[in-house]
């Protein structure tokens, strides 16, 4: 019996010494191939994987973890037998002084590793059962707590062959870097709660949230997608930036060793689907929209929308003498410079808000107060002096000054139906006429100058510091059947049956090098309603194509919360970009999953979310079914299942 030693050398300096003991067989696993899943007392329970072609095999060891300072040496029997349950882990006491799991750091991509060779390898011997092992039987010294959890998790014999130095550097430095043999596969992120961070600049809910980051983690989740709100961190004056909260937020993903997409949320929180809690602009910013209250989105009726600052202003120093996208601009500089330490290793992308719930579109369909329904169409938004004045200097470079002074007059209400107004109707609607042209491509138009404006201001930001830049769109997929697709118009979306709407979107977000972030990919024709003729499935098959046909990256969340198999498995699909039956290796480059919450850690549905993660990160490439994916990730299921209780506890609180 022969054992391998780990050094793992913390960026904090803390040195911990894990031997891990093994049983010789004929399979050598990789380094970079372990996961480290809990910490029970003492002990750490991994899994590790082996591939050989498109077979895979899933071993699971338990190793102890001692301050280096004790120089505390253990060798453990063969691990064999089969899995218990894991409320028996949870039970098991231990004699222990001295803990190791208070001194535990989560492992991070800087890990360092260096194996340790035994001065000698023993003969290779058969494992005997666990009930019948003197080493795990407790009379040897071993404490009772590694021999629980020794009988638990082992389930597989294995060879560990050592790896020669060469190959040992290269493993080490593609583990460093996050790579594997062939990237593959769509990382998936979660989008952390939308108060996170609360209106005192705390981290809420500490506790919750450092065992869901640990759960997380242990689900093979890539990382998180965090709100970082306008309206808390400048929240009482124009250029004072208060970043507590986020910071620790921040540094808890990055000991956790996951990464961050950092939203750059300049719109208000409250009045969209799935709002939690109301986070307003800044409180100064709210002040000058008090003053001129056409800084604010507004509809024919004369209806004002506050959650977030009318596009037609964005170049106009109106708020306390700089403009809206020097504000954004400003803001994004001073999170880099606070960040700068996190950006391009914990911090690797960048979410740049352009509009309501973050996306880039106008406030056409808003549910605060009622004045929206699904499937209603909508209403344009373009009736601020800022927008009417820019409408008015377009009709009269076209030569047709009568179109400057308002926008269709009968284009319904919030509620109707394309068919109910004359503007949108599918025969003879004022959306075929010159007018209608003339106004959708202006109106249109205006969001699209407004996305390359912020986006410009975020390119020169970030740019050479490893990070991406995304940008999202809404996924408005009611009435596509129809030949006007109206609530898309109204939302500054012009595509129409004749007309691609979304190319141009793609084209400009080319020209920064920016991710097309799309949403309702979980989503299927037949699930909504047929009378309102939704598509959503044809929805993102048209994104995707436009995204090709620009060779942009897409990637992709869910609208809404979802925690069944069967969105799972129309994720898988639409992530796999297989548009017309192509085969090429194009994938979604990430998915973020809405929402972290106590109803994803929930029994069922956290089985079938480590399932849909672990098949997510295999790619389009594996041809396994859904049940072999669970059976696998059932173990992992077991192996977290009192951290994942834990979190579920906590959040509800």
């Amino acid at each position: 019996m022969g054992h391998v030693a780990f050094h793992l050398r913390y960026e904090k300096g803390i040195d911990l010494n894990i031997i891990l003991a093994v049983s010789i067989n004929k399979f050598a696993i990789p380094l970079r191939l372990f996961h480290f899943i809990h910490i029970q007392n003492s002990t750490a329970l991994v899994v590790a994987e082996k591939r050989k072609g498109k077979r895979k095999r899933t071993f699971f060891f338990c190793i102890i973890c001692t301050e280096m300072a004790m120089n505390i040496t253990f060798q453990i029997g063969a691990l064999a037998g089969t899995p218990i349950q894991a409320e028996s882990i949870t039970s098991a006491s231990t004699g222990s002084d001295s803990s190791a799991a208070a001194a535990w750091k989560t492992p991070i991509p800087s890990i360092r590793c260096k194996i340790i060779k035994p001065e000698t390898i023993e003969q290779k011997s058969q494992p005997t059962s666990p009930c019948r092992s003197p080493i795990l039987s407790g009379s040897n010294g071993i404490r009772p707590d590694l021999s629980v959890a020794c009988r638990a998790f082992a389930t597989e014999t294995l060879e560990f062959m050592t790896l020669d130095e060469s190959k040992a550097a290269e493993e080490e430095k593609m583990y460093k870097e996050g790579k594997t043999e062939k990237e593959k596969g769509v990382p998936v992120y979660v989008m952390m709660p939308l108060d996170s961070v609360t209106m005192g600049n705390t981290l809420n809910r500490k506790k919750a949230m450092n065992a869901s980051l640990q759960a997380l983690k242990s689900a093979g989740v890539e990382g998180l997608m965090v709100d970082v709100w306008w309206g808390l961190v400048e929240r009482d004056a124009p250029g004072v930036y208060n970043w507590g909260g986020y910071t620790e937020l921040l540094e808890m993903a990055k000991r956790h060793g996951l990464k961050v997409q950092a939203v750059m949320s300049f719109h208000q929180c409250g009045g969209n689907v799935g709002d939690s809690c109301t986070i307003p602009l800044p409180k100064w910013a709210v002040e000058e929209i008090d003053k001129d209250q056409d800084l604010a989105y507004t509809d024919q009726w004369g209806r004002r929308n506050h959650e977030y600052i009318s596009l037609g202003c964005d170049t106009l120093p109106v708020l306390k003498g700089r403009t809206p996208v020097q504000c954004y601009s400003d803001f994004m500089r001073a999170f880099r410079d606070n960040f700068k330490h996190l950006l391009g290793d914990t911090i690797v992308e960048i979410q740049v808000g352009m509009g309501p719930a973050g996306e880039l579109r106008y406030p056409s369909y808003p549910e605060q107060n009622g004045t929206w329904r699904f499937p209603g169409i909508g209403a344009f938004q373009c009736y601020d002096k800022y927008m009417l004045s820019s409408l008015k200097a377009a009709a009269e470079a076209a030569g047709k000054p009568e179109w400057g002074s308002t926008g269709p007059t009968d284009a319904g209400e919030y509620n109707n139906w394309p068919e109910d107004t004359q503007f949108f109707r599918k025969e003879g609607g004022g959306w075929t006429s010159p007018y209608g042209e003339f106004f959708l491509t202006w109106y249109s138009q205006m969001l699209l100058d407004h996305g390359e404006r912020i986006l410009s201001s975020a390119k020169a930001t970030f740019e050479n510091i490893g990070v991406k830049i995304s940008v999202k769109i809404a996924g408005i997929h009611w009435h596509y059947g129809t030949r006007s697709h109206a609530p898309e118009l109204t939302a500054g979306y012009y595509n129409t049956r004749f007309r691609d709407g979304y190319l141009p979107i793609a084209r400009m977000l080319a020209r920064h090098g920016a991710i097309f972030n799309f949403t309702c990919i979980e989503m299927r024709d037949h699930e909504q309603p047929q009378d309102a003729l939704c598509a959503p499935e044809k929805l993102v098959r048209q994104v995707a194509l436009a995204t090709r046909e620009a060779d942009i990256p897409l990637a992709g969340e869910n609208a809404l919360p979802r925690y069944d198999e069967y969105a799972h498995e129309q994720i898988l699909q639409a992530s796999s970009l297989n548009i017309d039956g192509s085969s090429d290796d194009k994938e979604m480059c990430a998915f973020t999953y809405l929402r972290m919450n106590p109803h994803l850690f929930q029994p069922d549905n956290w089985r079938r979310f480590v399932a849909f993660v672990k098949k997510m990160k295999e790619g389009k490439s594996t041809d396994r079914c859904w049940e072999e994916v669970e059976r696998e990730a059932e173990h992992f299921v077991h192996v977290s299942q009192p951290l994942v209780q834990e979190a579920a506890v906590a959040l509800m609180h």
